[in-house]
């Protein structure tokens, strides 16, 4: 007897059966499940390790496919979470067990700081529990192999690629690549004698090279290194983030070298500017800087640090070390006014040798050396500009800078950002960051456009330490209404899902429960995030708070957030995405999230970053001590949106990715840094009343109409610049189905046609072709003979 299949058993076998196109789709959005070969394919052996004698006093296990997982409780844990996070990418860094990678870059990253591959191979051996595989060994050895040959060095604005090796040179220009990004030995020239540099030695053509027998093995990197002439030829400034691409290590596997003597430069001015007294950073701080500064020279890196942890230190006091021009990169003109400030802060820069460049904003700083704090887009801007302005930025473009200190560092690999790279001349890049992540995997990008990641601290140990705030994080499931919830599930409402779900009024009681009991009972500062506008601004209005949002004035923003931070009288603010990067309000200690960008992990890392900064005397705001939370993070989902994300599965494109799923794919980064979050189903508690907004049906349905009768681009989300890294969550679009959809069909006309004149055979038809039954699927040979 032939019957319909159990629903459980079918969505099974859909999901089996799911061809490879869709389920890499599905991976590139989070969605779907592992094939039993990707299962298989995930599985290690590792059972031919031999443990060492000894291993219960070493901390670390090291596999043979680069992986390396570490114990927190080890004694030598901190000795050997410095070495790790220098040589490897870490991938989870939970409480007892921290999982790291070994990769090119990472490897990358490590010998750039000064580590050696014997010292490297030599430290992972002495603190491993098992004997080096020879396999990681191999990896070590082939990613180290070539770093320092090559050097890409800055002279009067132009760019040189030098190497004491002709040989490596000649390699080089034998790609397609670096040979169309090379400026001719004639055009070199005579740039070389307009700008007058009697002072360098000229290129060698690669005929004119010399040739160098054998392997370049260490021995003859030093001895070259310790020769006065180098070799070089002159690179393109428009191709030089082409040409730094094709050198990493997964291309030609010659990472190019960007380091500053600026002790001795003589050409470039120097900026009076030292750190004051007062100026002393912390232990983890020392630690990133000396990352930087390892050999008397400035490296080009990045240094990741959690939101509140300090990072603005670490930029200034970096600065004050090179002591040349710097130019300082935010992401908004808020941000701008805070690094000027905390450049004024921490430094003794006198105030008329940093100036501002911004819409509202054009300064300039007296004398040959001084800092500019501006903005990407100000630099990146391709259009007409006002007269001052084009003054400014030609001044930009033409002078050598010592440091391009760019903060929030992660959103430079998009398409607008990155121009600032090729647009502005420095010696040395600095980019500094709480989150290194993209959902658009540019993250790599960084590599050649900035330079290896230098350093990055464990979120855990600096809460361990008191250097950041102990935070709860909460997801508080709130049910939708069967009102809303029925129009929720209406085709004609697809494009204002999002608001009424948002505007769930049992999510609005929660959100307003949890105001009144953060700032009634414990006198704590919130913010409210809300990325869709219409319900940012309902719920600011409703509950009388004042917003910041995109289309805020400077003026405006920098009132309330004055008034935010001293005034008794506003303790709760609403912050569209314009409040994610860059802003500094460590008055508060409260987040409440009702609406967000999709599965953007940095974004939710970044939101928790606002609550991050150390708070004052614990014993003053909680009653029990060291271990109890003084920061908050909640994160409101309406939980019946979680019923149309199985839909997904059977229909291609009846996906609906909805909050709760997205709420999951959020946490995942920092879950990853060792945070846990708390499901919290009965808020508010069930006893309240009328008190709180919404509380009677009629209210609610008032609600409802206002979201109904909104149009289409008022419910959506707000757009900014900076929405670039997450361009890959925008891939996969909602579109209304229905559930004769499962059939394959969606009530489409199949036509036929004639590939050898072009002409249909039949309309609205398909013709029938005979079969042979002895190629029938095994299943309906089966059920059908």
């Amino acid at each position: 007897m032939v019957g319909r299949p159990r629903t459980g058993r079918r969505r099974k076998r859909t999901l089996g059966n799911r061809n490879r196109r869709e389920q890499e789709r599905d991976r590139k959005v989070g969605v779907g499940v592992l094939t039993q070969g990707e299962r298989e394919a995930n599985k290690r052996d590792f059972t031919k390790l031999e443990l060492k004698v000894d291993h219960s006093n070493r901390p670390l296990w090291a596999c043979a496919d680069g992986r390396i997982f570490l114990e927190t409780f080890s004694p030598l844990y901190k000795q050997a979470y410095d070495f790790l996070i220098a040589i490897a990418e870490p991938v989870c860094r939970p409480e007892s067990m921290h999982e790291y990678n070994l990769t090119p870059h990472s490897l990358y990253a490590a010998v750039s700081v000064g580590l050696e591959t014997e010292t490297i191979i030599n430290v992972l051996n002495k603190l491993s529990k098992t004997k080096l595989p020879k396999e990681m060994i191999d990896f070590i050895h082939g990613s180290t192999a070539n770093y320092g040959k090559v050097k890409l060095v800055l002279k009067k604005n132009r760019y040189f690629i030098e190497s004491p090796f002709p040989e490596v040179l000649k390699t080089l220009l034998k790609d397609d690549v670096i040979s169309k990004g090379r400026i001719s030995l004639e055009v070199s020239s005579f740039l070389y004698y307009l700008a007058h540099l009697t002072d360098h030695i000229l290129s060698k053509t690669p005929g004119e090279m010399d040739t160098h027998s054998g392997l370049l093995d260490g021995a003859d990197l030093a001895a070259a290194a310790e020769e006065k002439e180098t070799h070089s030829f002159e690179i393109d400034p428009a191709q030089v983030e082409n040409v730094k691409q094709r050198c990493l290590p997964n291309a030609l596997n010659y990472p190019m070298l960007e380091e500053y003597d600026f002790r001795n430069d003589t050409v470039n001015p120097d900026l009076n500017m030292e750190l004051k007294p007062q100026a002393q950073p912390r232990p983890y701080q020392e630690k990133s800087l000396s990352k930087m500064f390892g050999n008397g020279r400035a490296r080009s890196g990045i240094i990741v640090l959690p939101c509140g942890a300090g990072k603005s230190l670490v930029g200034v006091s970096a600065a004050c070390r090179i002591k040349k021009s710097c130019l300082c990169l935010a992401t908004n003109a808020v941000s701008v006014d805070q690094w000027a400030f905390q450049f004024k802060l921490w430094s003794t820069i006198r105030d008329d040798q940093i100036c501002r460049f911004t819409s509202d904003n054009k300064e300039k700083f007296r004398g040959n050396a001084g800092v500019v704090v501006t903005t990407y887009n100000m630099v990146a801007f391709g259009g007409k500009r006002s007269e001052d302005s084009e003054k400014i930025i030609e001044e930009i473009r033409n002078r050598e800078w010592g440091l391009l200190l760019m903060d929030e560092v992660h959103v430079v690999p998009a398409h607008m950002f990155r121009k600032v790279i090729s647009i502005t001349k420095s010696h040395c890049k600095l980019g500094l960051t709480a989150t290194l992540v993209r959902e658009d995997e540019r993250i790599t990008d960084l590599n050649f456009l900035i330079g290896p990641k230098l350093y990055e601290a464990n979120w855990l140990d600096l809460v361990k330490g008191g250097f950041i705030a102990n935070v709860q994080c909460a997801e508080v499931w709130c049910p939708m209404t069967k009102e809303f919830f029925a129009e929720y599930l209406k085709k004609e409402n697809s494009q204002k899902k999002q608001a009424l779900y948002v505007m769930n009024p049992n999510k609005f009681r929660a959100c307003e429960f949890l105001i009144r009991f953060h700032e009634q009972q414990r006198g704590d500062k919130i913010i409210v995030f809300a990325d869709n506008l219409f319900a940012l601004t309902a719920y600011a209005m409703k509950l009388r708070k004042p917003m910041i949002y995109g289309a805020t004035s400077h003026q405006e923003r920098t009132r309330i957030l004055q008034a935010f931070k001293h005034s008794p009288d506003v303790n709760t603010i609403f912050l569209s995405k314009v409040g994610d990067n860059s802003i500094d309000i460590p008055e508060a200690n409260v987040i409440i999230q009702i609406s967000s960008h999709a599965g953007s992990r940095r974004q939710e890392a970044q939101r928790l970053g606002r609550i991050l900064r150390a708070k004052g005397r614990l014993q003053d705001r909680m009653a029990g001590g060291k271990e109890e939370y003084n920061a908050f993070f909640y994160s409101l989902v309406s939980t019946d949106t979680q019923a149309l994300y199985f839909v997904s599965h059977f229909v291609k494109f009846l996906c609906f990715l909805t909050e709760m799923y997205y709420s999951t794919k959020r946490q995942q980064f920092l879950i990853d840094q060792g945070y846990s979050f708390k499901v919290i189903t009965s808020l508010p508690p069930p006893d309240t009343g009328p008190e709180l907004s919404y509380y009677h049906l009629n209210e609610q349905l008032d609600l409802l109409n206002k979201v109904l009768n909104a149009g289409d681009d008022a419910v959506g989300l707000e757009q900014l610049d900076e929405d670039a890294d997450d361009i890959a969550l925008l891939k996969a679009r909602r579109s209304v189905g229905s559930m004769s959809a499962l059939s394959g069909a969606s009530g489409m006309v199949y036509m036929e046609y004639n590939t050898g004149h072009g002409k249909k055979t039949a309309q609205g038809q398909t013709k029938a072709k005979q079969k042979d039954p002895s190629k029938r699927h095994a299943l309906f040979k089966k059920r059908f003979g």
